[in-house]
């Protein structure tokens, strides 16, 4: 049964309206909750059920503002890539001040950087974390931090990895706005590293109901879960699904190195040179933990790949 958290009186805040954030919002009106979003400038279109608030949680009177008297925080924040490692410490700094003082649980949306290169194993919650890089070294430093934090009582703290985004409102993912477009226009689709190997891509609705459960389930707390996660197919398969759905053969680009092109630049290759090993070695994320524990199951690709499709032809028709 749901704890008091999940009632819907009690507020559930999401810092951070990207497309996790934005998804998770809407899957928490879903489920009856009253939802505050925040960010920034508060300025992203109305989402029905959703109170927009404009805080910089990089702060601590931020944070604090921000949660306000949520019972649940989720911590949906990125930042650009060649800000994250001097920004995402400071965010968590003043995230977990702000929930030690009002008590709020935290649910907090992470990667799987720390666990490196892996040599193509799969990826389960036991993995060693033996990330080299620096945004690696800094994400596991992080979720130490984390875990720390609700080991010594002072929060209550759950985290929730996923593997790359994709879905509806997804752009900035290697299966984004570089595939989609293209797709349907006959345009360049890009590919990264060997588009032949494993690959495990999230749906970003199976992210959101994955957070939101573990909102809603506090004996979840105190570890890292992998968020359902279909089983990983190369990228090549997910490319020969979107060909039959749009009915035309793909003009398939494979960037072998980092190099910018078509939606990233200069400045985000150079920084995303340092985590190309994920698309040089099988990525195979395992969610068997999540799915048996909290009886949710990923959406099948092939479900994903209809639903993005059909996204992007109106995201397209509008600009």
């Amino acid at each position: 049964m749901p704890t008091a958290t999940s009632q819907p009186h009690t507020p559930h805040a999401v810092l951070g309206s990207g497309p996790a954030g934005s998804t998770l919002a809407r899957e928490l009106v879903r489920r009856g909750h009253a939802v505050r979003l925040v960010d920034r400038a508060a300025d992203g279109p109305p989402i029905e059920g959703v109170q927009r608030f404009a805080a910089d949680v990089s702060t601590v009177a931020g944070a604090r503002a921000a949660i306000g008297d949520a019972a649940v925080v989720y911590h949906c924040v990125n930042v650009a890539y060649h800000l994250q490692v001097e920004v995402m410490p400071r965010v968590q700094e003043a995230v977990l001040a702000a929930v030690e003082a009002s008590g709020a649980r935290l649910v907090v949306l992470d990667t799987l950087y720390p666990y490196g290169e892996t040599g193509g194993a799969v990826m389960t919650e036991d993995s060693p974390w033996q990330a080299t890089s620096r945004k690696g070294r800094m994400r596991a430093e992080l979720d130490e931090r984390y875990l720390a934090a609700h080991r010594s009582g002072r929060a209550r703290v759950v985290l929730g990895r996923s593997a790359d985004f994709v879905g509806p409102g997804v752009l900035n993912s290697s299966l984004g706005a570089a595939v989609f477009p293209g797709a349907l226009t006959g345009g360049e689709v890009l590919g990264f590293g060997d588009i032949g190997l494993p690959h495990s891509y999230t749906r970003i609705e199976d992210v959101a109901a994955g957070l939101a459960t573990l909102g809603e389930r506090e004996e979840g707390d105190g570890r890292v879960w992998h968020l359902p996660t279909a089983p990983a197919v190369s990228t090549r398969e997910i490319h020969a699904m979107i060909e039959k759905r749009v009915g035309r053969p793909l003009n398939v680009v494979v960037l072998e190195r980092p190099r910018p092109v078509g939606p990233f630049d200069e400045r985000f290759m150079a920084e995303y040179e340092e985590m190309f090993y994920q698309h040089t070695e099988p990525q195979i994320v395992d969610s068997t933990a999540f799915e048996r524990s909290f009886a949710v199951a990923p959406a099948p690709l092939v479900d994903t790949v209809e639903a993005t499709v059909t996204w992007y032809e109106a995201w397209l028709a509008d600009r």
